[in-house]
């Protein structure tokens, strides 16, 4: 297993002197903007979102791509244009978060995007829901340079992974992170950094446990368990869990739902996410 000291290192390992002086005038702006209540912006972004698809092979409830809710296109990031926006963007931004609410894996050009933006000296991350990682894309995964993938998991068994991943092969997810450290093995590579993301739900809540000791069997880097979003949660919803800890919802005296952390009036996190450029 790699730790998450070695995965730091290597985003560290991503800032040049240009990159690491227009971070700093980003965070200068950032807290100047929190003490004189004005927006400034002294730096370029450090961080970008692209999204290679917006296409998916799941159905999940409360995602747009999942549901076919998109007001936009469904197709594939057009590559050209890819290249053109890391070539704008490689002098200041050091950190590409290569997913938004597609299935990146549908894009055949996929890993060929992540190999071009590592050889900008670009942190890669990517989230999956593995069914595509076959032995073969495992390997080609590794040497893309990628430097994290997250993989779905969301339930320890078929039943209650397939009541929130609709459509979903949980053999075939557990294949595919075997496939990938299996690889890892085999290439001798570090990367990508291994993570297990568990969407906590109501569902699924009572197989947390379950799911740390398979993150350990498998011997993925980590696991992290997440609070779900959910759009229509005023009047209570069925994947609300009930461990408030996972909870981002909090039911009131009226019955009516809440959401139990006060929303800042500050942006903590500017986000560039890539919607257009696309082709079917």
């Amino acid at each position: 297993m790699v730790t998450s000291w070695y995965d730091n290192y290597n985003l560290f390992t991503k800032l040049t002197f240009k990159k690491s002086y227009n971070a700093t005038k980003v965070y200068a702006g950032f807290y100047w903007s929190k003490l004189t209540k004005k927006g400034s912006i002294f730096g370029l972004p450090l961080s970008i979102t692209i999204e290679p698809t917006t296409a998916c092979n799941l159905g999940c409830p409360e995602c747009p791509s999942g549901l076919k809710q998109f007001t936009r296109a469904e197709g594939n990031l057009k590559t050209d244009f890819y290249k053109k926006i890391i070539d704008e963007v490689q002098i200041h931004a050091f950190y590409l978060n290569f997913y938004f609410q597609g299935e990146p894996y549908i894009n055949p050009n996929f890993l060929e995007m992540v190999a071009y933006a590592h050889s900008k000296k670009i942190y890669t991350a990517t989230s999956t829901n593995a069914h595509f990682l076959t032995p073969q894309k495992a390997e080609e995964t590794i040497k893309s340079g990628l430097s994290r993938l997250t993989i779905s998991i969301d339930g320890t068994t078929q039943e209650t992974y397939e009541s929130y991943r609709k459509g979903g092969d949980l053999t075939k997810v557990l294949e595919g992170a075997k496939n990938m450290i299996e690889a890892k093995k085999i290439l001798k590579s570090k990367t990508p950094y291994l993570i297990f993301q568990f969407l906590v739900v109501k569902p699924n809540e009572h197989q947390i446990e379950d799911a740390k000791t398979l993150a350990t069997n498998l011997g993925v880097d980590e696991i992290r368990f997440k609070t779900a979003q959910v759009y229509d949660y005023q009047h209570g919803n069925s994947l609300i869990p009930t461990i408030e800890k996972y909870a981002r919802y909090k039911k009131h005296h009226d019955g009516t739902y809440r959401l139990k952390n006060k929303m800042l009036n500050e942006c903590w996190r500017g986000v560039r996410v890539l919607l257009h450029g696309t082709e079917k």
